[in-house]
């Protein structure tokens, strides 16, 4: 990542995409078994306790803008592993991982660069899975907010 980008805030994420919105997005996701097949791991929980969510969510905004953000990413649908990082997992989980699954769940077209708007919704959904898989809200596990992970 060339630059350091700054953290969405939980407002921001809110606003891309609210509690409402989520949980008809997770319920459509849990339809698919392949989706409700993917959980962090140990070594992808140990990360997130230990980095926190909003650096892992300054992480998954830089995968995003380098990987799904450009109207033909290099290796579309091929970017993405399946572990290593907890924003990997979640991009399986959440139908973010590459420009197909973006258009056939979240209506995205690929053949376009990712508006900043976009871009924030995919980030908001993989902040909201994420937040999820641990059992906490977005604003809880900020810092300032931060309560026990697990």
């Amino acid at each position: 990542m060339p630059q350091e980008l700054e953290p969405l805030s939980p407002e921001q994420l809110l606003g891309a995409l609210d509690a409402r919105g989520w949980e008809t997005l997770r319920k459509r996701l849990q339809q698919s078994r392949f989706r409700r097949s993917f959980h962090l791991g140990a070594e992808e929980r140990a990360y997130l306790r230990h980095q926190g969510l909003a650096r892992v969510v300054q992480e998954a905004q830089g995968f995003v803008l380098q990987r799904l953000a450009p109207a033909r990413p290099p290796r579309d649908g091929k970017q993405t592993p399946y572990r290593g990082h907890p924003v990997f997992v979640a991009q399986h989980a959440t139908a973010t991982c590459c420009r197909k699954c973006l258009g056939r769940w979240h209506a995205i077209a690929a053949g376009a660069a990712l508006t900043t708007e976009q871009q924030h919704y995919v980030v908001a959904v993989l902040a909201w899975w994420l937040a999820e898989s641990v059992g906490q809200s977005i604003e809880a596990l900020w810092p300032g907010r931060q309560r026990q992970l697990f």
